[in-house]
């Protein structure tokens, strides 16, 4: 029996699936953290006492620097899981791009953007 080379369409649908069920959660994260960053709800510390504002900015800062570099990973996140889709029209999803065999697929299921299978990945790593 000749090995598989790819996953069939009935498997693609199911990851594809998958990954739009994460996009979507993944877009509302972004679009919550980047409300933070613009500091869309209005709150700041305008209406906190002169002795406070000094230590309440500065705690905004950090929130909104925080907020913003998870905001960055959340983009990153969204545009791999977008990648994966591409991959999933063309067919050649879950095919490690080193190896050139099938990931598993509970490595896709819980990294459905995953480009290697662990065995690359550790390879990589141990460069």
């Amino acid at each position: 029996m000749s090995k598989k080379t790819r996953y069939s369409d009935a498997e693609l649908e199911e990851f594809r699936a998958l990954i739009m069920e994460k996009l979507n959660a993944a877009k509302g994260e972004y679009e919550n953290l980047r409300a933070a960053v613009m500091n869309a709800d209005g709150n700041d510390t305008g209406d906190t006492s002169p002795t406070f504002k000094n230590m309440e900015e500065g705690a905004a800062t950090l929130s909104k620097e925080d907020a913003g570099r998870l905001a960055q990973r959340q983009m990153k996140f969204i545009q791999n899981l977008q990648s994966a889709l591409i991959r999933i029209e063309n067919k050649t999803y879950g095919v490690c791009r080193v190896t050139g065999e099938l990931i598993p697929k509970e490595r896709l299921r819980a990294v459905p953007h995953a480009t290697l299978s662990i065995e690359a990945k550790e390879a990589q790593a141990k460069r």
